[in-house]
């Protein structure tokens, strides 16, 4: 039983002149769920909708990332040494090279095309980000729920792995562990394990996160009298968890996953950063920022582009949780 809104109804009296008497019609007035109460505040916060448009812009740019480079750019494994400076190495021309057919300029040393690097390193941070997300999200749910609702040993055994889990240096671990990747493992090999490591590593790690907030939910709702009605007709607990508190939990499980997805983009971008990640010569945000170091002083382009994609995406990622938060938030003005 999914707590809704119920319809109401519409009492209207008329005189029938044939009858010379009242007539009573109750007309029923169809009441509107949550998610359609929630799309309607969302519409009307024009930060969170800019957010929405910029990911579902970026979103594209990664699906459709070899077409925009065909178009608009060049092979990012391509060295276009005609664009730099003999003596220096750096780019020819005002703003690190940008040109009509560079669109952001090229790399010093090597003149790799910016643009291209850029888009298909959107590639890369979203496909970690969502993937990492969706794992964690699942996890800590199950879990969540698991122990919000049957309470006692149970609840406290899964606080205390969450404890143990939250007090885990992260960073330092991954680097350790993604560091010593073997070429060939789980029938994986190249970069599509050191994804599937980094994904894991992320995702099984960042759940508790979700967990806490997804247990204290459960704990409310289990004392609700929807649910106490489907465990008095004699419902397993397994249809009560995943019938009847599932479905209202939906609305925090939004929220929280877009507001999980920067933080996991942000980690991705640190591993690449600190050469643990996806190793090149595949493009990644962090590693464009990495190799950017050493020329910042003398090309500080270099290192806007990659820094402004972090950032303008991890942004519209918070407005857009922000507004999905104030959305479902009946309190909210």
């Amino acid at each position: 039983m999914v707590m809704g809104p119920e319809p109401t109804t519409a009492t209207t009296e008329f005189v029938d002149e044939t009858l010379n008497a009242p007539v009573d019609t109750t007309v029923a007035v169809p009441g509107r769920s949550l998610g359609r109460i929630a799309w309607s505040r969302l519409k009307r916060d024009k930060v969170a909708m800019v957010g929405a448009f910029v990911i579902i812009l970026l979103v594209l740019v990664a699906i459709f990332a070899p077409l925009i480079v065909k178009l608009f750019g060049h092979d990012p494994a391509e060295f276009h040494t005609d664009q730099l400076a003999r003596d220096t190495q750096l780019p020819k021309g005002a703003f690190g090279g940008i040109n009509s057919h560079f669109l952001l300029g090229v790399e010093p040393r090597f003149g790799q095309d910016i643009f291209s690097n850029i888009v298909y390193g959107s590639r890369i941070s979203l496909i970690i980000a969502f993937l990492a997300t969706m794992l964690s999200v699942v996890i800590g749910t199950v879990f969540g729920i698991v122990a919000g609702y049957f309470g006692g040993w149970v609840d406290a055994v899964i606080s205390r792995v969450m404890d143990v889990l939250l007090a885990f240096p992260l960073l330092l671990f991954a680097l350790d562990l993604v560091g010593v990747i073997p070429d060939h493992a789980f029938g994986l090999t190249g970069n599509t394990l050191r994804i599937a490591v980094i994904v894991f590593i992320i995702g099984f790690f960042t759940w508790p996160y979700v967990g806490r907030i997804i247990r204290g939910q459960a704990l409310s709702l289990r004392e609700r009298e929807f649910v106490e009605a489907a465990r008095s007709l004699g419902a397993r607990p397994s249809r009560i968890i995943f019938r009847e508190i599932l479905p209202n939990l939906l609305a925090p499980i939004l929220i929280y996953s877009s507001l999980l997805i920067p933080t996991n983009i942000l980690f991705e971008a640190a591993l690449d950063y600190f050469g643990v990640g996806v190793p090149p010569p595949t493009p990644t945000w962090g590693g464009m920022l990495a190799d950017s170091t050493e020329w910042f002083k003398v090309d500080t382009w270099d290192v806007l582009w990659p820094g402004l994609a972090i950032f303008v995406t991890v942004l519209a990622f918070n407005l857009f949780g922000d507004g999905l938060r104030d959305a479902f938030d009946p309190r909210a003005r």
